[in-house]
């Protein structure tokens, strides 16, 4: 470290000698996402807990010649945040720093994660106006991402943030919103950790509010029948699971509870039931089941059959019917149970039942006269294919509150502009953190992508997916070339540029100063992928 003048303390760490402000590094830290599915060894991992220490960081990395990758909990299962060069994380500066209860705003410090958030707010009597189904990912992290819930009121989480502070790649920190730096800003809201490390958000929260929910199974015929008679519309939020080889799937639909119900005791707070499948007893015997599917593949309808009807009941309708009364904070939440490769793509609300009824015609290899046949076109054999459940299927509309006009939509946004959004997410479990065998996996996403495409859909951008950057500059037009020219802007050496960013993003060419490229890729003892780079221009 004598090259940038710092002297080590206490092992790993070190600090600059000639301003005080510390540089929290250590060596010897091996980097890996959530579901374990990839793995780095940066050379650095680097927790500043200021924004002088942020800006540090960023001017030395600039003076070694290094990249620079942000992370927060790694949920995201794609090799994006990977890195041989310096990793940096915020959870160590995830301060709420202002609160007003009177108009919602408060100001926060980008590394705090969302379940923290959600407790300073409720303590302030408000919440977040939406969540999506986990809250374990820092507030920059959800708004870099995409993240969304399932509400036909709202959009990307992102729409509540009102201005951002992001240190750029000459240390300097901007201040950006609708009427200051506006294009800087809707590129940040979507950043993917490649224009700078955003270190201030300023978040519209709302009054403190509760979800009366109620959910039950039944046949996706009948689903579908309702898709355009009110199945989006008849709550505030509304989400669903599909079940392929069972033909059905689970409607969760929520209401806002009236404060008044609550205080006056009209309606009180109450957990649902709890089945086998929330307990431990649960949890080990439906992974153990998924792991006995990769020698047995065959089992893996029956297993959707057993584990889910176990869950949710084996018959249908109105007598599996079950409800609670939660704070909104909670009853987002969904447990994501074990290691999982994910393919998320936003397509048309409208197309819903189409894609669902040619995914599963492919899934059965349905021929005409077949109950349930429809043409599903995809060039791709499902012979011998077995896949996991369920299908996660959640809606929103970001007309509703965001728009270029407003200068508060993201370049990058995946949802469509003129009507509501519909999110598929194709899962595929991997039982103690082995894929599936036979290129499951692979097969069922390269069918799946194809039939998103051929709907209209774009990948969510925190999941896993094979797209080409023409592919990506062809779907965003002239919102992909803003992009990408405020990221170069703001970052003209790569100091914030990957592998990932070069492959999805910026396309063939002449690689930048600071830029990291992939040298190579090996099996990690996890048994995930361990991801090597090196600086491009070493």
């Amino acid at each position: 470290m004598a090259d940038f003048n710092s002297i080590p303390i206490q092992g790993w760490e070190f600090i600059e000698a000639d301003d005080g402000v510390p540089f929290r590094a250590r060596s010897l830290y091996t980097h890996s996402t959530w579901a374990r599915t990839f793995s780095s060894i940066p050379e650095l991992f680097i927790q500043p807990e200021s924004q002088e220490e942020v800006e540090k960081a960023v001017n030395l990395a600039r003076k070694c010649r290094r990249r620079i990758t942000t992370v927060g909990c790694g949920h995201s299962p794609s090799e994006m945040t990977c890195t041989s060069s310096w990793l940096l994380n915020l959870d160590n500066f995830n301060k709420v720093l202002s609160i007003d209860k009177e108009t919602g705003l408060c100001v926060l410090q980008a590394g705090i994660r969302l379940f923290d958030l959600s407790a300073a707010l409720d303590r302030a009597g408000l919440a977040m106006p939406s969540l999506g189904s986990i809250n374990e990912q820092s507030i920059a992290g959800a708004i870099s991402t995409g993240t969304h819930g399932s509400s036909l009121r709202h959009g990307l989480v992102s729409e509540s943030i009102v201005a951002l502070k992001i240190t750029l790649a000459d240390g300097k920190t901007r201040s950006c919103s609708p009427t200051e730096n506006l294009d800087l800003f809707r590129a940040a809201l979507l950043s993917l950790g490649a224009l700078g490390i955003i270190t201030e958000v300023t978040f519209r929260a709302v009054p403190a509010f509760s979800l009366a929910w109620e959910q039950s199974i039944d046949k996706d015929a009948r689903i579908f029948k309702q898709w355009d008679a009110g199945l989006w519309t008849q709550s505030d939020f509304v989400r669903v699971w599909w079940f392929p080889y069972m033909r059905r799937a689970v409607v969760w639909k929520a209401d806002v509870v009236a404060p008044a119900d609550l205080q006056s005791g009209a309606v009180s707070h109450r957990e649902p039931p709890v089945s086998y499948y929330d307990n431990w007893l649960g949890y080990v015997v439906y992974h153990n089941l998924l792991a006995l599917a990769r020698w047995v593949p065959r089992i893996t309808p029956w297993i959707e059959w057993f584990v889910f009807g176990m869950q949710y009941g084996f018959g249908d309708g109105d007598k599996t019917r079950i409800s609670a009364v939660q704070p909104s904070q909670k009853a987002f939440l969904m447990n994501c149970l074990y290691s999982q490769s994910v393919n998320e793509w936003a397509i048309p609300l409208r197309k819903g039942p189409e894609a669902l009824q040619r995914l599963a015609a492919w899934l059965h290899n349905l021929k005409p006269g077949d109950p349930g046949y429809v043409e599903h076109g995809i060039p791709y054999s499902a012979e011998g294919l077995w896949v996991h459940s369920p299908v996660e299927v959640r809606a929103s509309d970001s007309t509703v509150k965001t728009s270029a006009e407003k200068g508060n939509r993201p370049f990058l946004d995946p949802t469509r502009s003129d009507e509501p959004t519909l999110y598929l997410n194709a899962i595929m479990y991997r039982a103690y953190h082995l894929e599936p065998r036979n290129r499951a996996t692979e097969r069922y996403y390269e069918g799946f992508e194809w039939l998103m495409r051929d709907l209209g859909g774009k990948p969510h951008w925190a999941k896993s997916f094979t797209v080409s950057q023409e592919e990506f500059a062809a779907w965003y037009g002239k919102d992909f070339a803003e992009w990408k020219k405020v990221r170069d802007s703001s970052d003209p050496q790569g100091m914030f540029v990957g592998p990932w960013h070069r492959r999805y993003l910026l396309g063939a060419g002449e690689a930048l100063p600071l830029e990291e490229k992939e040298v190579g890729r090996e099996l990690a003892e996890d048994g995930g992928i361990r991801v090597v780079g090196t600086q491009a221009a070493e």
